[in-house]
């Protein structure tokens, strides 16, 4: 873990955490849905290390899935608002919608619209149930505001696309764009609550901050939460259980000790992950943090993290995240890196995103 003080740079730090939501779901791409015996069984000497691709959906090595596709949408966005946002302009000129922006790419995404390596019309090889859903409702209605999946569907697919608005929101919009954002699929309060506190610990990362000062700005941002137009917003037992989320990857679990003993015999995993892996968004929130406190070196920290099982990709991805946020982009190894789809776009909107004459980030 690098010393923050002398660490990477800021930009360092912002490609790295896209790189390595990409490179994690890459990387997890490969053992999807198998459980933590499967991939003891087929990866006896330590997990899957490199970019290979295949698993279910017989991805290409390196190939994008739903995790890094969606983030991509929310990255546009980001993008797509830097562009349009002119100083010169009147200041009577409305700002553009990053909300709507980030829906209308990822129904490009789920309609094969413009998106690259699919056919016109296809529809992706996977998508989440609350991410279909969200977006069905999208298309039909035009509202992203009033399209969620509703209570009950707290999966993490909203949080495995966040981070974007960690690296590009203005600090004063960024707790709301976080839950607006997510809200466009997952609008479960815990779902919401999860993807503001994540972005919490990513801005904080990104600043410099060590993990330990970022797990206590995600913990903060449970309790301050309002909405786009400043109402607070009050969410007592949601933000309890991802407040208790965050502190169970602090303290009950390890992602080492996961990783070689597997979720249901490692120590405090029954009590923090009582899904085992399995796509629910506080238990991949514990995992990203454990993995974000976790000292080793990111590649080691996010071969273990797939080593877990089940929903390996989006777990890394995840996880991949901080951990490229804390050790920036030279910590996720070449060989990665030189397979990730996107990666050269990532790199170059990162650049046009922080050489702007009026940067997003502040």
């Amino acid at each position: 873990m690098p010393d923050p003080s002398t660490g990477p740079t800021r930009q360092e730090r912002i490609l790295g955490a896209l790189l390595g939501v990409h490179a994690g779901d890459s990387l997890g791409a490969t053992v999807e849905f198998a459980s933590w015996e499967t991939i003891q069984k087929e990866y006896p000497n330590g997990g899957v290390r490199d970019i290979v691709g295949g698993g279910p959906f017989g991805w290409p090595a390196g190939h994008a899935t739903d995790d890094t596709d969606l983030t991509r949408a929310v990255l546009l966005a980001y993008r797509d608002v830097a562009r349009q946002c002119n100083p010169s302009e009147s200041s009577n000129t409305s700002p553009p919608d990053v909300v709507k922006l980030a829906a209308d790419y990822m129904l490009d995404w789920y309609a094969g619209r413009n998106w690259p390596d699919r056919v016109p019309g296809e529809t992706p090889r996977d998508v989440g149930g609350a991410t279909a859903t969200g977006l069905r409702r999208y298309r039909a209605s035009g509202d992203p505001r009033k399209a969620g999946a509703g209570e009950g569907s707290a999966g993490n697919g909203s949080l495995m696309r966040c981070i974007p608005t960690a690296l590009f929101a203005s600090p004063s919009a960024e707790p709301s764009e976080s839950w607006a954002i997510s809200a466009i699929t997952h609008d479960d309060p815990l779902c919401t609550i999860s993807c503001t506190a994540y972005n919490a610990i990513s801005r904080a990362l990104v600043d410099g901050r060590t993990p330990l000062e970022a797990l206590e700005a995600g913990k903060r941002a449970t309790k301050s939460l309002t909405s786009e137009d400043g109402v607070s917003l009050t969410w007592a037992a949601p933000s309890r259980k991802v407040s208790a989320a965050l502190e169970a990857g602090k303290v009950l679990v390890r992602v080492d000790d996961l990783a070689q003993n597997g979720p249901l015999a490692a120590a405090g995993a029954r009590e923090a992950l009582p899904f085992k892996g399995q796509g629910y968004v506080t238990e991949s929130l514990t995992i990203a943090v454990a993995a974000l406190l976790d000292p080793r070196p990111l590649e080691e920290v996010l071969i273990d993290v797939v080593r877990i099982g089940n929903d390996t990709d989006t777990n890394a991805a995840i996880a991949g995240g901080l951990l490229g946020a804390r050790d920036g982009v030279n910590a996720i190894p070449l060989r990665w890196r030189e397979k990730l789809q996107f990666r050269k776009e990532f790199e170059d909107i990162v650049d046009e995103l922080l050489s702007s004459e009026q940067p997003p980030v502040q």
